[in-house]
C-alpha cells in the first residue's frame, strides 16, 4: 500500500506541493472518479501523479488519444454520475472544444471539471491563447488559483459548484501556477463519493435544435445562479488600507502574486484598495460595482489578454459610474509572463511615485545561443541526417508537435512549416496539391494517434502526392513518457491494449508501407530512394525507443561509446552534418563527451572512417 500524503494525508498536516499536485490532492478530497487527459506541459504532472500514486480504487486514470476523446470520455463518464476531471494544456481546449460546448448546453449530473493549464510566455506552446476567453465564449464557470493551496482549494470547489450546478467547470492556471511549490494544509479525504443516477431525459441530453433552443435559455439561468455564487464567494476578496483612499486595484490570476509583492516591498499597500478575483467568471457585478463605487481611480491588473479589463470598462459604462480605469499600456502588455519587476514599475508609473526597479537588462550580445536541440543518441536525428542526404532541398518538410519538431535548426532543416497537432499530413498534402512539390510530412508515434490517421485517410482518399514519415518512439516522448496506443503491451500494463501502427496504415489503405530501424543508415536510406522517386501516399515507420525512456523505463543502455579514431575532414564532415550533442571541439580537433555518447553508433555510419566503438567505462 502506497503511502503518499496524496492519497493519505489527513485534515490538518501541511505539505510542500508542486500546484499540479495540488490540483490532485483538491480532486481526491473532492472524491473524483473518473480522470482523463491528453498529456501537455503544463498540465502533464496531474494525470501523471494520479498514475503515480495508482488511488487504491478511488478512480480510474485514463490516458486518451487525443483532447477531443479525453473530453467526450470524461463528458460521457459524468453523464453516467461520475465526478469527472479532464485535464490538458491550453491548445489542448481547442481540440476538446466541440464536444465542450455542447456539454455545457445539456449539462452534465455527475460534475465535470476542466483543466486548462496556459503558457504565457511560450514555454513550451506555439501560441500564448488566454483561455479565460472559453470562460466567456462557452459560458463556464471559472476559477484561477494563485497558490499550491488555493490550487487545491478551488479544484475541491469547482468539483461542489460543478454538481451543484450540473455544468461544467474550468480551472485555469498558468504554467507558474502549474509548476510552483508551495504550502497546502490538507482537509480530510472522503469517503467514495455517489455516483448520480442517470435519468433517461431526450429532451435535455439529446442536443437536436429543438431541444439546444430551450436548453440555452436554461444556461442562462445556470448563469445567473453561478454569477450569485460569484458574489459570495471565499475566493474574491477586497483588502481595505489602514488610512481612506480613492485609489482601487482589480487583479486576478497570478498577477495576484506580483502585486503583493509589489505593495509590500514598497510600503504601498496603504495607498490602496485592492479586489482580488479567484473565481474570475461569472463576474460577480454587484461585488465589483460596489468596489468601484469607492474608487476615482482603478487599475486592472490580469496577466494575458484584457478580457478583465473589458469586462469592468464595460460595467462601468453600463452603470454610469464616474471612475477611471486604467490597465495595459507599454510596460504591462498581453505578450509574455508578467512579474515582479514589470508590476512594480507599472504601479509606481500609475501611483506617480519613484521606485529603483529599472528595467530588465537585456542579454549580452556576445553570449553563445543556447538553442533547443535534439536528445544525444535520439533516433530523430539519425532519420533527419538520412533524409537530408536523400533529399536535401529538393524536397518541403511538414513538421508536427513533439521532439521531432527540434529538427528545424541546421543543420538538419526538417521543418519548413506547422500548423497544428496533427497536422503534418494533411497540411503537407495541401502544400503539395498546391505547389506539385515533393513533400515530407514528419509525425510522432502519439501523434499519429492523436490527431494523424485522420489526415492519412485523408491523403489516400483525395490520392495526395505525400511521404509520410512516422517516427516511432515507443512512447510519448516530449512531456514526459506517457504512454499511447503504440506502445509495448508489457510497458501499457493490463488496463490498455497495444495497437499496431503498421496495421492501421495498411488498414487506411496505403499499400506503399516499409518500416526500418532508425539507426539503420544503410537500410533507411535505401528504403528513402526506393520510396523517393514512387507517386502517391507512401509510408515510412522508423522504430527506435527515446533514449531517455529506453534508459529509464526500459532499462537499456549500450555497453559500448563513440570515439575519434582519425581527425581529419571526415571526423569534422560529421561535426557539420550530424551535430550529435555529445560532439565537441577540442582545439581544432573534434572529440566525444562519453558521459553524453549513448552508444547509437550512428556517427560510425557516417563517418566509418574516423570513429571507433569502445567499452564504455564504470
Amino acid at each position: 500500500m502506497s503511502n503518499n500524503p496524496l492519497l493519505h494525508g489527513a485534515h490538518g498536516e501541511r505539505h510542500l506541493l508542486l500546484g499540479n499536485e495540488a490540483i490532485v490532492r483538491g480532486a481526491l478530497e473532492a472524491g473524483v472518479h473518473i480522470v482523463t487527459c491528453y498529456p501537455g506541459t503544463p498540465s502533464s504532472e496531474v494525470p501523471d501523479t494520479f498514475h503515480r500514486i495508482g488511488g487504491e480504487g478511488r478512480y480510474r486514470l485514463e490516458y486518451s488519444v487525443n483532447e477531443k476523446v479525453a473530453m467526450e470520455v470524461a463528458a460521457g463518464a459524468a453523464l453516467g454520475g461520475a465526478m469527472s476531471l479532464v485535464t490538458m494544456k491550453h491548445v489542448g481546449l481547442n481540440v476538446a472544444a466541440d464536444p465542450l460546448f455542447t456539454a455545457v448546453y445539456t449539462g452534465l449530473p455527475g460534475g465535470l471539471v476542466v483543466l486548462s493549464a496556459d503558457d504565457p510566455g511560450c514555454h513550451s506552446s506555439q501560441n500564448e491563447q488566454d483561455n479565460r476567453y472559453y470562460a466567456r465564449f462557452a459560458m463556464l464557470p471559472c476559477f484561477e488559483p494563485a497558490s499550491a493551496q488555493e490550487a487545491k482549494d478551488m479544484t475541491r470547489e469547482a468539483f461542489s459548484l460543478a454538481r451543484q450546478l450540473e455544468q461544467p467547470v474550468l480551472l485555469r492556471t498558468t504554467t507558474r501556477i502549474s509548476h510552483m511549490r508551495g504550502p497546502v494544509d490538507f482537509d480530510d479525504l472522503p469517503a467514495p463519493q455517489p455516483k448520480v443516477e442517470f435519468r433517461r431525459e431526450p429532451s435535455r441530453f439529446v442536443p437536436v435544435p429543438a431541444v439546444a433552443r430551450r436548453r440555452h435559455v436554461v444556461l442562462d439561468e445556470i448563469v445567473a445562479r453561478a454569477r450569485q455564487i460569484a458574489e459570495n464567494s471565499p475566493f474574491n476578496t477586497v483588502t481595505e488600507p489602514a488610512a481612506p483612499t480613492d485609489l482601487g486595484i482589480i487583479v486576478s490570476g497570478v498577477s495576484r502574486n506580483y502585486l503583493a509583492d509589489a505593495l509590500s516591498a514598497n510600503d504601498w499597500a496603504d495607498s490602496v484598495r485592492v479586489l482580488e478575483l479567484g473565481m474570475t467568471w461569472p463576474l460577480p457585478e454587484e461585488k465589483v460595482s460596489s468596489f468601484l463605487n469607492q474608487c476615482k481611480r482603478v487599475l486592472v491588473l490580469e496577466e494575458g489578454e484584457d478580457l478583465l479589463e473589458q469586462d469592468i470598462r464595460a460595467l462601468v459604462q453600463k452603470r454610469g459610474l464616474s471612475v477611471l480605469i486604467d490597465g495595459k499600456n507599454d510596460i504591462l502588455t498581453h505578450q509574455g509572463e508578467y512579474s515582479t519587476t514589470l508590476v512594480t514599475r507599472r504601479l509606481a508609473q500609475w501611483l506617480q511615485v519613484s521606485c529603483s526597479v529599472q528595467e530588465p537588462r537585456c542579454a549580452e550580445p556576445d553570449l553563445p545561443g543556447r538553442p533547443p536541440n535534439l536528445c544525444p543518441g535520439c533516433s530523430h536525428r539519425a532519420v533527419y541526417y538520412t533524409v537530408r542526404q536523400v533529399f536535401g532541398d529538393d524536397a518541403y518538410y511538414s513538421s508536427d508537435i513533439g521532439c521531432y519538431t527540434l529538427g528545424l535548426l541546421p543543420p538538419l532543416r526538417t521543418a519548413d512549416f506547422l500548423v497544428c497537432m496533427g497536422s503534418s499530413i494533411s497540411a503537407g498534402s495541401g502544400f503539395a496539391r498546391a505547389s506539385e512539390k515533393p513533400v515530407i510530412a514528419f509525425i510522432g508515434d502519439s501523434t499519429f494517434f492523436h490527431s494523424g490517421m485522420t489526415g492519412l485517410a485523408n491523403a489516400v482518399f483525395n490520392q495526395h502526392n505525400v511521404l509520410m514519415i512516422i517516427l516511432d518512439n515507443g512512447t510519448t516522448a516530449m512531456t514526459g513518457h506517457q504512454p499511447n496506443p503504440g506502445m509495448v503491451q508489457d510497458m501499457l500494463g493490463g488496463m490498455s491494449s497495444h495497437m499496431d501502427i503498421e496495421t492501421i496504415v495498411r488498414g487506411m489503405g496505403v499499400t506503399d508501407v516499409a518500416k526500418v530501424r532508425a539507426f539503420n543508415i544503410k537500410t533507411l536510406t535505401k528504403t528513402l530512394e526506393e520510396m523517393k522517386s514512387k507517386p502517391g501516399v507512401r509510408v515510412l515507420i522508423t522504430e527506435e525507443p527515446c533514449v531517455l525512456y529506453a534508459r529509464r523505463q526500459l532499462k537499456k543502455t549500450s555497453p559500448q561509446v563513440a570515439e575519434v579514431a582519425q581527425q581529419g575532414e571526415e571526423a569534422l564532415r560529421c561535426l557539420e552534418q550530424l551535430a550529435c550533442p555529445a560532439f565537441y571541439r577540442d582545439g581544432d580537433n573534434l572529440a566525444v563527451d562519453a558521459t553524453l555518447c549513448t552508444g547509437c553508433m550512428v556517427c560510425l555510419q557516417v563517418a566509418p572512417g574516423a570513429f571507433k566503438a569502445r567499452k564504455r567505462q564504470g
